[in-house]
This record gives C-alpha cells, structure tokens and sequence, in this order.
C-alpha cells in the first residue's frame, strides 16, 4: 500500500516540533519514493547521523514500505542561513 505524504508529515509533526517541512513524492504520484526537509529545534546539538536516525526511527513502519527515502535535517538557524544563502 503506498505511503501518503499527509501520513508521513502526521508522524513527524507527532514527534517533534516542526519549524518548516517540505514532504516531495519523487515516485510521480505512486508513493513508493519520498524526500523530506525537516527543520526543527530539537535538532540543535545533534549531529546529521543523529537527526536522520531519529527521523528513520520515527518513519519506521513507512520507510519500510517505500522503494526510496532521502531527508535533510536542520536546525532553525541553520534553516535561516540557507534561505539568506539562496536570496544572495
């Protein structure tokens, strides 16, 4: 059964607190290949490794039932530093 975007944003929303997050089907439409850029403050003093194994251990069940995952992680300032990187 594909995995719905709305299902994955519900687990991560349900973990921690969300400061943006951006959920992509890359699968066109089918649902089997998902990227999500997920910024949050509890991501502060962790390293990459960490946050994306707590993001996996979060999605566990659904990762398990796609073909491809990919995520990217940051902190709010993080986050802010890269909008300012891209308006430059």
């Amino acid at each position: 059964m594909p995995i719905s975007a709305a299902n994955l944003e519900a687990a991560i929303r349900a973990a921690i607190p969300v400061a943006h997050l951006e959920i992509e089907d890359t699968s066109n439409g089918c649902g089997e290949n998902y990227a999500v850029f997920v910024v949050s403050e509890a991501f502060e003093g962790k390293s990459t490794l960490a946050r994306h194994r707590f993001i996996n251990e979060v999605l566990k069940e659904q990762i398990a039932q796609m073909h491809a995952f990919s995520q990217k992680t940051l902190t709010p300032a993080q986050y802010q530093a890269h909008l300012a990187k891209q308006a430059a």
